[in-house]
């Protein structure tokens, strides 16, 4: 009596962390199409920019102070230049730098995007109503949506940030 009554419990947990999976993931493919196709309106619908700007900013703040919380010279000037990090935020949060990281990590435009099922095994819930997303089996959370109203939306990356050619501001799922 007790093994069927633990089996019946089993599967309604799995099944329960199986729901957000799938709900996250339909709104990643539809964040992934348009990232593919440059529809901004679509990308932007999908992305929370004060909440992505606020978790950015702080990561590139804890970055400059070297990890170790000091207040060095150039935390201080990423301080200051509040403005400036929320202009290269918003350089970085469009769908053709999303579709250049994308391609980076061998992604090819030629080939059709994975289903929502397939999206789903990238998913990993996490408290709070949010899901983090990775790229390779097993991996770090480089992406983290959240269920806001019923729509998942990017509220942070995990990724690297640095500089890339020119001396801006580049996004990396390495």
């Amino acid at each position: 009596m007790r093994l069927p009554l633990l089996l019946a419990l089993s599967l309604l947990t799995a099944a329960c962390s199986t729901i957000p999976r799938l709900e996250a993931s339909n709104d990643l493919h539809a964040f992934l199409v348009a990232i593919r196709d440059g529809d901004r309106a679509t990308f932007d619908a999908h992305v929370d920019k004060p909440a992505l700007k606020a978790q950015l900013r702080s990561r590139l703040l804890v970055e400059t102070a070297g990890g170790n919380g000091a207040a060095s010279a150039p935390t201080l000037g990423a301080l200051l230049a509040g403005p400036l990090v929320d202009f290269g935020v918003d350089a970085l949060v469009r769908p053709e730098v999303f579709r250049a990281v994308a391609i980076d990590l061998g992604y090819d435009t030629a080939r059709p995007l994975p289903n929502v099922l397939a999206i789903a095994q990238f998913v990993r819930p996490l408290d709070s109503g949010r899901a983090c997303v990775f790229t390779k089996k097993g991996g770090p959370c480089v992406l983290i949506f959240k269920d806001e109203g019923g729509t998942w939306k990017l509220i942070g990356f995990e990724g690297h940030i640095g500089l890339g050619r020119g001396g801006k501001l580049a996004l990396s799922a390495t």
